[in-house]
């Protein structure tokens, strides 16, 4: 059986009690008074120390008593580490909530800014309080709070804006496509995010080929693979497109399982290296492809539509995949994040620390500049995902008609996405799973 692992590109590698090198810890359990803010910034420094990737970039003296909450302390000793955008703190139910369930407390939407005070929804939730309100995919947001969105870059900043997201209620102005505005307001609720929300096979002149939009990497994905790919191997699909053009990650394990339905009718092969620092080598993996009879597929081109928010898991498919097949980026560069997170849990919450690096079977790895694109295209906002006249989609079939790029267009570069469901959630999961686990 895999071990469950969890990507921000993280492993939900719970450490307690997990063997290895150093790595033996039992945090401080609720209830307990080892639980005072002492004992956790402690035990914090403690796993820091320890499972770190970059465990000796920390500082060697530390004052505890300097740092407020181990959270605070946790910002100081990544401060370290400049590529290290992804450790965090957040709490134990809202991790297991998301990565388990795929569900957060939200209003349910992603953005980007398209100019400096040009604010639009990239993608909304089915169900979720956004999709309620009436919002849609290319919508501007005027104002937030009574406030307009020039107003709050000019002072807070663009990290302003997804400060103001994180209150609810919430009062929205937005301007539709055609120029028309509305007023809503908005309150947070769980949102259940559907990990796959369409797929179908194309036919692309008499062959076929398998589209599959997949939003995020959680364990509700699981089952839906066999579904998604029992259609494609019925209809002798071996060219793919998945379209992971906001998905920042979600659980490694999760990726392997795409990866074995992708590539696992020859197992035996390497699909992804996991490596620990060197206190922790006992904990390195070797992740081969595990076939699935009847629906791995015989993959021959693999094109992944991306843009700036497509991190982690998804680039650990990519990269994996990269010495088995043809691969190719459609959209744009993606996010850069070749590292993973372990779950160690102390008192109510878990530190995602990062500790490992994901290499695939030619030990590559190290993409923190992100998976070059190979054919630049915009993301077209006025477009619904995947519908015919998508021009990530097109320019994607026309890979896999012609094996080369069309013409090259303009590109809507992606900046920003809404911040996290959760304050504290940090990682591909502050640019609204695009990116940072």
């Amino acid at each position: 059986m895999r071990k469950i692992c969890y990507m921000l590109l993280a492993m939900s590698l719970v450490l307690t009690g997990c063997s290895g090198s150093g790595s033996d810890f039992s945090g401080p359990q609720v209830g307990t008074a080892a639980c005072t803010n002492d004992a956790q910034k402690q035990f914090v420094l403690d796993v820091m120390r320890d499972i770190y990737f970059w465990y000796d970039l920390l500082p060697v003296n530390v004052d505890l008593s300097l740092h407020a909450s181990p959270e605070a302390l946790l910002a100081f000793l990544i401060e370290s580490q400049p590529l290290d955008n992804f450790s965090f703190i957040t709490s134990a139910a809202s991790d297991a909530q998301f990565f388990g369930e795929g569900q957060f407390e939200g209003f349910g939407f992603s953005t980007r800014f398209e100019s400096a005070d040009d604010l639009r929804f990239t993608r909304v939730f089915s169900g979720s309080p956004a999709a309620q309100a009436g919002f849609q995919r290319g919508q501007r947001i005027v104002e937030l709070g009574g406030r307009p969105i020039a107003d709050i870059v000019a002072t807070e900043g663009a990290e302003g804006v997804f400060a103001v997201f994180d209150q609810s209620p919430l009062d929205y102005l937005i301007r539709n496509l055609d120029g028309s505005e509305f007023s809503v307001t908005v309150s947070h609720d769980i949102v259940t995010i559907n990990p796959l929300p369409q797929w179908r096979v194309i036919d692309l002149g008499g062959a076929p080929v398998g589209y599959v939009e997949l939003a995020t990497f959680v364990s509700t994905a699981d089952a839906a693979f066999d579904t998604v790919f029992s259609d494609f191997t019925a209809a002798g699909v071996t060219d793919v497109i998945i379209d992971m053009r906001y998905n920042g990650g979600g659980l490694v394990n999760t990726a392997r399982l795409l990866g074995d339905y992708l590539g696992g009718l020859v197992p035996g092969r390497i699909f992804s290296l996991t490596v620990f620092n060197d206190k922790n080598t006992a904990l390195n993996e070797t992740e081969l492809f595990e076939p699935f009879v009847d629906t791995s597929i015989g993959l021959s081109r693999l094109v992944v539509i991306a843009t700036s928010g497509t991190a982690s898991a998804s680039e650990l498919v990519i990269n994996s995949m990269e010495p088995h097949a043809d691969v190719t980026i459609v959209g744009d560069t993606t996010f850069g994040k070749p590292v993973g997170q372990v779950g160690v849990q102390f008192c109510d919450k878990i530190l995602r620390a990062t500790a490992f690096e994901t290499l695939n079977a030619l030990s590559e790895g190290g993409y923190f500049d992100g998976l070059p694109v190979d054919c630049p295209t915009p993301d077209d906002l006025t477009e619904v995902v995947g519908a015919a006249t998508d021009p990530n989609l097109m320019t994607a079939l026309t890979v896999v008609e012609t094996g080369a790029c069309p013409a090259p267009t303009g590109m809507l570069k992606v900046e920003f996405d809404q911040a996290p469901p959760q304050a504290e959630l940090r990682g591909p999961a502050w640019r609204e799973f695009a990116g940072a686990f």
